[in-house]
């Protein structure tokens, strides 16, 4: 999302981010590596994830290298190349691009090299074993959370509610809208307009937010499907003249600057994308992966979050839910947004 990095070709001329170790499995010996194809490192959910996976890896025996992306398909691709010839345990894929990453799959599952997916979702091909956020589920508590909110303030579920959709084409925006609006049809006293940030801008969503005011006086909450969205949102209501509250905000990916819009009172809730749940889940499962084992479906504790295991035709699919932060439990060092890395062990799935 921000910054800038130098493009170029190859898995090592890129970057390749060699972690050590962390905590009591450091001391043993390693049961090989894995490497992490980072689509980027230009914001901070990709940086985290790189120190949470190693971290959670680490505990469960394996050194992680991870590469960065830069965002350009071919440079991922080209890495995908590099890896093929290293002894690698395993991969483990955020793909710059889907459509691109589906090849690459291929090839490295065909080279008997295991390829775990992370966060973005890959249906296309098979794969080992995929983590992802429960964006349906995310829906769903962002709905809770805006009955909540209406109740509170009128006494039942009533009022408007603005939307701020990120860019139509991503699949993330539009489950976490299926959930909420699937949710929200109970209550029909709430009035939902929605509208699209089109490549996830952040001033147009401030622009959307800018003429809603004007056309819709009476919006209750608005509700954006990023914290960067809130932020723009957040500077529009304060040029319109409004106080912190006086139109309720909400946001759906636990970022560090939705974080800081609630402790200045401006966002009333964040639901949380559970990255650090979804790269501890890659470890609890690495050894089935690596070794080839059955995994079997079921619900699992996620780092204390209920998580469902489905076997689809991609593969094993674990999907995990968020959970909602508010001024109440917003300093809590296990969101990912404080930019705490974990320190609570886990382990492998028997």
């Amino acid at each position: 999302m921000n910054g800038i990095w130098r493009a170029t070709t190859g898995a090592f001329a890129a970057i390749a981010l060699s972690a050590m170790a962390l905590g009591a499995a450091a001391a043993q010996e390693s049961k090989g590596k894995i490497y992490y194809l980072v689509p980027t490192l230009l914001d901070e959910f990709q940086t985290g994830s790189i120190d949470a996976i190693t971290k959670f890896m680490a505990d469960v025996g394996y050194e992680v290298i991870a590469l960065d992306g830069q965002n350009q398909s071919a440079t991922q691709l080209n890495q995908i190349d590099d890896v093929l010839n290293l002894e690698a345990a395993a991969v483990i894929l955020a793909a710059v691009d889907f459509d691109a990453a589906k090849v690459g799959i291929e090839k490295m599952r065909a080279a008997g090299i295991p390829v775990m997916i992370f966060d973005r979702q890959i249906t296309a091909t098979p794969s080992d074993f995929t983590s992802v956020a429960g964006t349906v589920e995310m829906g769903y508590i962002a709905a809770d959370e805006t009955v909540r909110q209406l109740t509170e303030r009128y006494g039942s579920p009533k009022g408007k509610v603005l939307q701020i959709l990120g860019d139509p084409g991503d699949p993330y925006t539009l489950e976490i809208q299926d959930g909420f609006e699937e949710k929200m049809a109970a209550y029909p006293d709430v009035t939902i307009v929605t509208q699209a940030a089109m490549q996830w801008a952040a001033d147009a969503a401030g622009n959307i937010a800018q003429d809603r005011i004007l056309t819709d006086p009476d919006i209750d909450l608005i509700f954006s499907h990023a914290a960067h969205l809130s932020v723009a949102v957040a500077a529009v209501l304060e040029a319109a003249g409004k106080k912190p509250g006086e139109i309720m905000m909400m946001s759906s990916n636990g970022a560090p600057v939705g974080l800081d819009l609630i402790r200045k009172g401006w966002l009333q809730v964040e639901v949380e994308q559970p990255m650090v749940a979804q790269a501890a889940a890659l470890a609890m499962w690495a050894d089935k992966v690596v070794n080839k084992e059955p995994i079997e479906p079921g619900t699992y504790d996620v780092t204390g979050l209920q998580s469902t295991l489905t076997i689809e035709a991609w593969g094993p699919n674990l999907k995990i839910p968020g959970a909602a932060i508010t001024a109440d439990n917003v300093d809590d060092p296990k969101f990912w947004g404080n930019l705490q890395p974990p320190t609570d062990p886990i382990a492998p799935i028997e």
